[in-house]
């Protein structure tokens, strides 16, 4: 049982309060929170109060109620604006969530037609190809593929295991990426992506191709490749 202040005009805001930090660090999108009753129980408040406490998260548009069923969670998806400079980390960071980054895969495999034809390269040269899993506040949210044609920094790449490849290059090889390219698309998720972002199969992706050019020059140095859950990200874009 959690012990609260009982001024009678603060204790379904503090309910709510923990109930949100709860959202954000324990639940996520799709999951239903304990019913009312349980969690009246667990505040040691009666019903009123409760429902006063989710009518509050309701109103934000982090939960819905679903008659017969329970209290949904929505959670509001995480805002990515698309500009030449974003920083996926440190845009996480400024919204007071809690980003990570592992490396799932690093190999130099030959360049199929897409990836070669994105790069400027021809069909089966050498290409470094690494794969990073996005989490946000422990939660997954994309599933990336880089494509990087330059070998000198296969070396240096091969360290690379977790957090911002990009602050990684600036800071290892001194290397600043640059967005030059954006085309979003959708598809479904198929078994491994549904799998290692933990949605169901078939679940709508968005699928973010990126064109990245490195120090100020033309030349295409990264491509990558983003599946990001459309529950979890929202794209923004200023004109």
């Amino acid at each position: 049982m959690d012990r609260l202040s009982r001024h009678p005009t603060t204790v379904y805001q503090v309910i709510a309060a923990r109930l949100e930090e709860e959202l954000r660090t324990v639940y996520r999108c799709g999951d239903y929170l304990p019913s009312e009753q349980q969690l009246a129980a667990r505040y040691d408040v009666n019903r009123h109060t409760l429902r006063r406490a989710v009518d509050e998260l309701v109103n934000k548009g982090l939960v819905q109620r679903r008659r017969g069923i329970g209290i949904l969670v929505l959670m509001r998806p995480y805002d990515y604006p698309l500009h030449a400079q974003t920083r996926f980390s440190q845009n996480l960071l400024e919204q007071g969530s809690h980003p990570t980054s592992e490396r799932l895969l690093a190999v130099l495999r030959p360049a199929n037609a897409s990836v070669a034809a994105a790069l400027g390269r021809e069909e089966g040269d050498d290409v470094i190809h690494l794969r990073t899993l996005r989490r946000v506040n422990g939660v997954p949210v994309s599933l990336i593929d880089h494509y990087l044609p330059n070998l000198d920094w296969w070396p240096v790449l091969q360290r690379f295991t977790s957090g911002s490849l990009h602050e990684f290059l600036a800071r290892e090889l001194q290397q600043s990426l640059t967005r030059r390219q954006t085309r979003i698309s959708a598809r479904a998720s198929q078994a491994k992506e549904a799998q290692l972002l933990e949605v169901a199969l078939q679940t709508p992706l968005m699928c973010i191709r990126t064109l990245n050019t490195c120090n100020g020059s033309d030349r295409v140095a990264e491509y990558s490749v983003s599946l990001a859950r459309a529950d979890m990200i929202e794209l923004t874009m200023e004109h």
